[in-house]
């Protein structure tokens, strides 16, 4: 990853300023301590999970659920390493498990979803250590595998060995490293672009999620939000971002603004951005024509396939 936006220079900062601060006749850009809010997770994501686009179409796995076998870890292009059952199969944790007491969370249509890794058979392989195994007693009686205290879980749509295609769903379930911690992605800006095969290029927040814009909105002369009450339980809107926190998103009138509720909210271009809390995981773009108003945001602000005014 290119590190030049981190260290811009301080007169290039102070230009950067200067502009912001008179953008849309409004307020002063993000201060560097602020956070992106782009992980908000929806109400019901703890019964819903497996429903992103990025499992689309997959069938459910064959792999039998009363067996684990020699444990062993795969490399990952993006996550790095992971924990693997005999199947070459990844394994999974699940952020409302609790590790100290060992617990697990997920149970009846859950536990269909993400299987729990027996641990009666489970052993250590090459690059796994014995003493981080485990185990947990379910409320159903059966012995769940552990790793470093956290349940081990499988996905039902990963069916072929080293698929992923559980990491992030929710934003609650993430691959488990051979030391029991979530494998990760090396960390994004906190707004920054990628490449979507269908969409092109658009914005996403530092968890990868996509980043939406409403056509209901106004930027000029100032920034305004049409999104409010239940509207945002959907959208949740993207907290003040610092500029040096961001690669490849046009700087002019990149600014901040104060909703009526006394939040601050990012733009882009001085448009208004948001999430969608229907986005399960990295690279969904379920929010993408939403109503015909919700569209994916380009670099510089615009509307990905929003109709021409």
């Amino acid at each position: 990853m290119k590190t030049s936006w981190r260290t811009a220079s301080l007169v290039a900062s102070a230009a950067a300023v200067l502009s912001l601060t008179t953008a849309c006749g409004e307020e002063t850009p993000p201060a560097a301590s602020s956070q992106n809010v782009g992980a908000t997770a929806a109400a019901g994501d703890y019964g819903n999970v497996g429903t992103g686009q990025a499992g689309t179409g997959a069938k459910e796995s064959p792999a039998p659920s009363d067996t684990a076998g020699e444990l062993n870890v795969s490399t990952n292009g993006e996550l790095g390493k992971v924990v693997t059952d005999s199947l070459g199969l990844t394994l999974y944790r699940f952020d409302q498990d609790t590790a100290e007491p060992p617990a697990s969370n997920c149970e009846d249509d859950c536990a269909k979803t993400w299987p729990p890794v027996p641990a009666d058979d489970a052993s250590a392989g090459e690059g796994i250590d014995k003493a981080l195994l485990g185990s947990v007693t379910r409320a159903d009686g059966t012995k769940q595998l552990t790793v470093a205290g956290w349940p081990a879980y499988r996905y039902v749509k990963d069916v072929n060995a080293g698929d992923v295609k559980g990491q992030g769903v929710g934003g609650k379930w993430f691959a488990l490293n051979p030391q029991g911690k979530k494998a990760q992605s090396a960390a994004l800006p906190g707004l920054s672009t990628r490449q979507d095969p269908k969409l092109g290029e658009i914005v996403v927040d530092k968890n990868g999620m996509t980043v939406y814009r409403f056509t209901k909105d106004e930027a000029w002369p100032k920034p305004v939000s049409a999104c409010t009450g239940a509207c945002l339980e959907k959208w949740p809107v993207v907290a003040p971002v610092d500029i040096n926190d961001t690669e490849g998103i046009q700087k002019k009138n990149y600014m901040t603004f104060t909703r009526p509720d006394g939040a601050a909210q990012q733009t882009i271009n001085c448009w208004p951005i948001y999430t969608f809390a229907g986005d399960k995981a990295p690279g969904d773009t379920n929010g993408q024509g939403v109503g015909g108003t919700w569209y994916a945001v380009r670099p510089d602000g615009k509307p990905v396939g929003a109709p021409e005014k």
